[in-house]
This record gives C-alpha cells, structure tokens and sequence, in this order.
C-alpha cells in the first residue's frame, strides 16, 4: 500500500487534477511516469549531447531559446522543446509509425485549446503516442510527467493537460504563448 501511495504522490504532487489524470491514462493504458528534474541548465548549442531522464524528455538541461510554439509535421528539436516544457507547457509527441489519422486527431485535439502547446514528430516513440509536461513550484527544478501510449484518447489527454498546462519552474501566463510566437 505505501508503495501505490509513494509512486501516485510523485506522479500526482497530491493534487485530485493531476491524481485523475493519472488514472484516466492508465486507464487508456498509457504508461505514467514521473522523474525528479535533472537540471535546469541552458546550452548554447543545438547539437548538445543531452541524457534524459524520461523518454520523451520532459524536463533537464535544454536549449536557451524555446522552440516556436506550434503543432510541427517535422520533429523539432528535442533539446529546443524542453526548454517549453520549462515554461510550463504542454508537449504532444508522435512515432514515426503512428497512422495518419491518429497525428489528425492529435492534430484537432491541439487545435482546440492551442495556447501553451506544442506537437511535434518523435520518431523513437514508433507507434506510440505521448504528452509530457514539467512541473515546479516557481523557481523550483520540479519533476517531469510523460504519459506514453499505445493510442490517443483525447479524455486522458485532456485532463493531462488540464491538470499540468501552465504549471512549469517559468510560468508564464497559458495565453501569452499563442502558436507562431
């Protein structure tokens, strides 16, 4: 039992937003993990040789300048989206086998509420689907949240990035990062 309540705590920082979300992936049979934010260390290079703790990154050292935010039907770069995901927001991430459709729906799930989001390609992920968000208190290094999964439903996904949009060690208000900006 301390184990279940251990692992939901990292996952969930106690709140019921993050806590039903949690459940609404698993349920979707998404895989949830949480990690404990490596750094917060800005590099000066685009070619920077970066270890992850999550796959798809979801927080570390990244690049000084955010990516443009946007849906991208070619990857961005990696080392350039964590640095968003700092900001507080939300990242959409796609394999390079995941069928057209399901990028469309991504695509009209972005769509929808498009401000402090980004999607882009990933190819390592396959045919797997993903979103990942890092969270901190302001100022703080926080922990890095990545749901990967076998397909998209847009309820899990929706309440993912309810409960985590807008959350990051920068925060910056959900409307001030419009796509394009």
């Amino acid at each position: 039992m301390f184990v279940v309540i251990g692992v939901l705590t990292l996952f969930n920082g106690g709140d019921s937003s993050e806590a039903s979300a949690a459940t609404a992936l698993r349920a979707a049979g998404c895989t949830v993990q949480a990690a404990k934010a490596s750094s917060r260390k800005h590099v000066t290079s685009l070619d920077a040789k970066i270890k992850y703790n999550t796959t798809p990154p979801s927080n570390g050292s990244h690049y000084f300048s955010p990516a443009i935010w946007d849906f991208y039907t070619t990857p961005a770069n990696p080392i350039q989206v964590v640095h968003n995901a700092e900001h507080g927001r939300v990242i959409l991430w796609w394999g390079n086998k995941v069928p057209s459709s399901t990028v469309d729906k991504l695509h009209a799930f972005y769509n929808e509420s498009p401000n402090g989001m980004l999607g882009t390609p990933y190819p390592a992920l396959g045919n797997k689907v993903a979103i990942t968000a890092w969270t901190a208190p302001s100022g703080g290094t926080g922990e890095g949240h990545v749901a990967v999964c076998t397909t998209f439903d847009e309820d899990a996904f929706k309440k993912f990035r309810d409960a985590f949009r807008g959350k990051g060690p920068e925060r910056f208000p959900v409307d001030s990062l419009a796509p394009g900006q």
